[in-house]
């Protein structure tokens, strides 16, 4: 990614983060929780009132994938 388009990036993720400071908690505290056999569960409510849900269960690689990435936002 380019400098520019990093740094566009990280103000949106700055401005996400202080229009709503429970959804970052929430993503830590699972992280610690999340492992192998995890069942991931997204449930969506859109403004007319349908609902929108789906589920996964964690794998090895699904891990590894969430191991790289952390590790790549730590540099």
């Amino acid at each position: 990614m380019n400098p520019m388009g990093f740094m566009k990036v990280k103000g949106l993720v700055d401005r996400f983060k202080v229009n709503h400071p429970k959804v970052p908690m929430f993503f830590e505290a699972a992280s610690k929780s999340v492992g192998v056999d995890s069942i991931i569960e997204i449930n969506i409510t859109t403004a007319e009132g349908k609902s929108l849900c789906t589920n996964m269960k964690v794998t090895a690689d699904d891990m590894e994938l969430v191991n790289q990435l952390s590790e790549a936002m730590k540099k």
